[in-house]
């Protein structure tokens, strides 16, 4: 089943490579945290894979803000700086990867925590 996912990175090469492994669904990019708020409101993605340490606006800000505007919003924090997990789940993520991540523990978590939520049968929004 395909999920909406918004990847929210500074490093347009990593945005690629992940762009590239998870094709079986419907990818948004962003090239920094304004961007990504603004593309979340447009395009209400069922997932954000968010980057912490980025220029304009940083992950944490920009995911204080989107779930400003939607409280239920399933943020991931991506970092290479393993001192800023803690930071990203107090700005509210739902879980922080430690880069190099791979596309399979993305796909992981969105079997669990997003497909598994949806209905079997009916219209999902």
């Amino acid at each position: 089943m395909m999920v909406k996912i918004l990847l929210v990175d500074d490093n347009q090469d990593f945005l690629d490579i992940l762009k590239q492994g998870l094709s079986k669904h419907e990818v948004f990019l962003s090239v920094n945290g304004l961007e990504g708020l603004e593309t979340y409101k447009k395009v209400l993605p069922d997932v954000v894979v968010m980057d912490i340490k980025m220029p304009v606006m940083d992950g944490i800000k920009a995911t204080k803000e989107i779930l400003k505007f939607n409280p239920n919003a399933v943020i991931i924090g991506g970092t290479a700086y393993a001192e800023l997990q803690k930071d990203m789940f107090d700005a509210g993520a739902k879980f922080v990867l430690i880069k190099p991540f791979s596309i399979e523990s993305i796909e992981q978590i969105i079997e669990k925590y997003i497909l598994k939520k949806r209905p079997k049968t009916g219209y999902y929004k």
